[in-house]
């Protein structure tokens, strides 16, 4: 199959239309279309977008075989590690799963190692200096967690990690930064609070 009818596939497997998938890189239904037909070959940077909206390696879009994708690794270097794709969750819409689909951004590249399911962009200094403004920390979505892991913790409709503390009815959210004060929750206050999931990995920008 050629790469315009390898996208037509992956598209059509994710459930995307054509004006769908074009939302998602930021450009128009009439060049997915075009790339589909065959008509205008998307480049390689358009193909790791393409990989990542989709969900498929880029050599399966591109009708490479697995097996010559994975050419023996010269001595000295390390092989890639191998790459899906996971929901970049912004701003939590007010009374939605932190996956509905307003709430996603974008897709994203991540380790498949890490076995992630949604990541999340930090704000702020609170996890400082293990969790830099800016980082994308990725999420395995469970509801509770071991005391002393990171997790994600939805507080009413914001989202924000910390360090998890539970002692009966009382739970500490303690940030790694000493300059914030740990965030106190008992009782009744339990219920604006909910587990997400916890940390597995970051990705930081240069």
């Amino acid at each position: 199959m050629s790469t315009g009818e390898n996208i037509k596939k992956a598209r059509i497997n994710a459930g995307l239309t054509q004006k769908e998938l074009g939302e998602r890189l930021g450009i128009t239904s009439q060049s997915i279309a075009q790339w589909e037909t065959g008509r205008r070959g998307p480049k390689y940077e358009s193909l790791q977008k393409l990989s990542e909206a989709l969900g498929v390696p880029v050599y399966t879009l591109m009708g490479i075989s697995e097996e010559r994708e994975r050419a023996p690794i010269p001595p000295g270097f390390e092989p890639l590690p191998k790459v899906v794709s996971v929901p970049l969750v912004g701003t939590i819409a007010c009374g939605t799963p932190i996956l509905a689909e307003q709430n996603i951004e974008k897709r994203i590249g991540i380790p498949e190692e890490w076995h992630a399911d949604f990541a999340l962009t930090c704000k702020g200094d609170s996890m400082a200096p293990r969790y830099l403004d800016g980082d994308i920390v990725c999420i395995r979505q469970q509801p509770s967690v071991e005391n002393g892991q990171i997790a994600a913790v939805l507080i009413g409709e914001e989202a924000t990690l910390k360090r998890f503390y539970q002692d009966g009815d009382l739970v500490t959210l303690v940030p790694i930064n000493p300059a914030y004060t740990p965030l106190v929750y008992r009782g009744s206050e339990l219920d604006s609070i909910s587990i997400e999931g916890r940390v597995v990995g970051f990705c930081r920008g240069e």
